[in-house]
């Protein structure tokens, strides 16, 4: 249990017990002064919380595509991973939620972890993704957003930079969970959210554990 900070007065104690019984959010300057293991700085806005997606979810196989299977003209003897060399279609949270508490997570970890992880999410431009589509030499037409991604666009990031770090933030907590202790991300963002994108990735990864922003 996290250890109480004994720097509080019994005034401000009182205060903050008659904040909890009236179910007032307690404000910010208690919330750090409480207790020790709060970080020394964080990003906070609406809807931050750690409530991380614990969904476990089966894969169902669609396809397999058989590589050439070199090795049996060596005639080694490999048995065939039911980890790598998969191409998964689905809501990503959910995808890595069930990597993270599924079967396979035991196999990721014998196989050393998970070692590089890149992420292009979207970013938060506030356009509806339509695109000019040529046919042929003259006629041409605009590719408008399915249902599936207008209502993806919509859930997601819809409502502004809060509900946007509400759902980068529990992604990348997945993420962190599974990523190898001597694994790599590399977060593709531009200008609009790369500021507050940093802050989050600090507060997650650790700052010391930046490396370096490419441009």
């Amino acid at each position: 249990m996290p250890k109480i900070n004994d720097a509080l007065s019994d005034a401000e104690l009182k205060d903050i017990v008659n904040l909890l019984k009236n179910g007032e959010t307690l404000p910010d300057d208690y919330r750090f002064r409480l207790f020790n293991i709060c970080h020394k700085s964080e990003l906070i806005w609406p809807g931050k919380n750690n409530n991380i997606c614990k969904a476990e979810l089966p894969f169902q196989a669609i396809e397999h595509i058989d590589t050439p299977k070199l090795n049996q003209l060596h005639n080694i003897s490999q048995s065939r991973s039911t980890w790598a060399n998969k191409l998964i279609w689905g809501e990503n949270k959910l995808i890595l939620s069930s990597l993270q508490s599924g079967i396979l997570r035991r196999e990721i970890e014998a196989m050393g972890g998970i070692k590089l992880i890149y992420i292009d999410p979207p970013f938060d431009v506030g356009a509806d993704f339509s695109m000019p589509v040529e046919i042929g030499d003259q006629e041409s037409f605009i590719k408008k957003p399915s249902i599936i991604e207008e209502i993806a666009y919509r859930d997601t990031w819809g409502k502004g930079v809060d509900s946007y770090l509400t759902m980068i933030y529990e992604r990348l907590m997945l993420i962190h969970n599974l990523l190898a202790n001597d694994g790599s991300i590399y977060v593709h963002c531009d200008y609009r959210l790369s500021g507050v994108m940093r802050l989050v990735l600090d507060e997650i990864f650790g700052e010391g554990n930046f490396v370096n922003q490419i441009t």
